[in-house]
Formats: structure tokens, C-alpha cells, sequence
């Protein structure tokens, strides 16, 4: 039985890369049912795309999103910076598929919520791409080996190990960063008389209240679907961050289905055919 969801917003899947926790991403698709689906950005991890590495797991994601769509629910797709070349079909609409650079929602409580990647933030990523695809490249290679030890970890019965999290707390510029992240996305959205400002990008769940001489609004962030397996989840009025790793227990697992290969035009075939 999948859980009725109002609306999911996931972001920064990075499908096309070896760090993409796709048969995770999978086993939570299947256990909900969303009114509206919005994929914040670096869904496709276009940068690092490469022929030879799209395996069935990943395929299965995109199949399953586009049967969610078949079966009624809203799919909005933001593009990232890793999915940046989709932005030229801003606009598109593809049955309940539509692709944006952000969106607006008119939520239940009467509350306005702003999404958007937040990529527009980084200014490695709009003044020096070159530099910030090389470093995609090296956190893929940190993640392989992550997966390497932590895979070695599970063997001896021991607790899986995040290295970019050590990382990235140990170095203050980067817990800066995502401060000075979090902040300027809220300011902006409290001057534009937004309720809730919504991000990805940076790879660290989060929901808290920011408050300024000018007002308040709430920050969340979705996180990714590499180390952190998060969600943001809304459902009757209220916003909930959802762990994979806390909740899978909850999450019914099935046995994998078998996912038959499919070319690019078949997959293309199958959006551009939704009713």
C-alpha cells in the first residue's frame, strides 16, 4: 500500500554518476503515492554523463517518475547546475511532466512557497564551471571510495562512514558556505514576501525559521539522494524531512523488479506519449 503523500520534493539524485543511491531512491518511490512530484535540480547528472555508466537501477528511477506521472500525479522538474543544459527547454510540458527553473506554489495553509536549485548562489558554479565540474568529478571519486570502506565497514559489523560530512564540517569554509547558503536564500524570499523558501544544491537536509529586521520565513532544504537519502515531504499542512535511513524499516521493502533496457528513444517515447 503506498502512502498518500500532497507533495514530495526530492533534488540532487545525480543519476549517471557511481555515487547515485539509486535502488534506495527506487524502494522509496515505490512506497509513495504524491499528488504533486517536484525534482529540484542535478536529477541527471548531465556534467559527468557518460554512455557507458547508466545502469538498470538508474533507469528504473526514471521509469518510475514517469509512471507516477501515468498514473496522475504532477511532475515538476527544476534544472540544477549538473542538469543545466535542459534549461533551454524551459517550459516545456510533456503530459503532467513540466520542466521549469522554479516555481511558485500556492500552498493549502494559504502560504507561498518558492523553490528553486539555488545554484544561482554559487559563484564557482556561474563564474568558473570548469572548476566546479572538476570538482564534481572529485567528489564522485570520494564517494567510490566511501562506498569501498564503508562496504568493508559492514562486513565487520560496523557503522557506515560519511567522508565528505567529516569534510565538509572540519573545513570552515564550507560550513560558511552553506550558512551564508541558507541565509541569503531566506533574506531574498522574506524581501519577496515568500513564506517558505525551497533549495537543493548543497547536499545538506535542513528546515529551520530565519528571521530578519524585515520578517520570517521558513528554509528547507531536500538534501540528495548520495549520502544523506533525503526527502521534504508535505502533507496536510505540514513539512516533514524524510530519512531514508531512518524509515526504511517502514518502507515495506519488495524484492527488485527486473528493468528491461531501453534506448534513448524508447525512453523519450514513453515521456512524449503520457496522456
Amino acid at each position: 500500500m503506498r502512502r498518500k503523500v500532497d507533495l514530495v520534493i526530492l533534488s540532487d539524485v545525480h543519476l549517471g554518476t557511481y555515487g547515485c543511491r539509486a535502488k534506495e531512491l527506487n524502494n522509496y518511490l515505490d512506497s509513495i503515492q504524491p499528488k504533486m512530484l517536484i525534482l529540484n535540480g542535478d536529477i541527471i547528472d548531465i556534467w559527468q554523463f557518460k554512455k557507458r555508466y547508466f545502469p538498470k537501477k538508474h533507469l528504473s528511477v526514471v521509469k518510475k517518475i514517469i509512471g507516477l506521472a501515468a498514473k496522475g500525479t504532477e511532475v515538476i522538474y527544476i534544472t540544477g547546475n549538473h542538469d543545466e543544459m535542459l534549461r533551454k527547454f524551459t517550459d516545456l510540458e510533456l503530459g503532467k511532466i513540466t520542466l521549469v527553473n522554479k516555481k511558485v506554489l500556492d500552498l493549502k495553509d494559504g502560504k507561498k512557497a518558492w523553490v528553486f536549485h539555488g545554484d544561482v548562489f554559487d559563484a564557482s558554479v556561474q563564474h568558473s564551471k570548469w572548476i566546479a565540474k572538476l570538482g564534481g568529478v572529485g567528489y564522485d571519486l570520494l564517494i567510490q571510495l566511501n562506498n569501498a570502506i564503508n562496504w568493508i565497514l559492514a562486513k565487520f559489523g560496523r557503522e557506515k562512514y560519511s567522508l565528505s560530512k567529516k569534510i565538509k564540517k572540519s573545513v570552515k569554509k564550507a560550513v560558511k558556505y552553506i550558512s551564508d547558503f541558507e541565509n541569503t536564500a531566506s533574506e531574498l524570499a522574506i524581501e519577496n514576501g515568500y513564506d517558505y523558501v525551497i533549495c537543493g544544491h548543497i547536499h545538506q537536509p535542513q528546515m529551520r525559521e530565519v528571521e530578519t529586521k524585515k520578517g520570517k520565513c521558513i528554509y528547507l532544504n531536500s538534501g540528495d539522494w548520495i549520502e544523506n537519502l533525503s526527502a521534504l515531504e508535505y502533507h496536510k499542512g505540514k513539512w516533514s524531512l524524510f530519512s531514508y535511513e531512518e524509515n526504511k524499516h517502514k518502507l515495506g521493502l519488495k524484492e527488485e523488479e527486473e528493468v528491461a533496457d531501453m534506448t534513448l528513444e524508447e525512453l523519450i517515447s514513453s515521456v512524449t506519449n503520457l496522456k
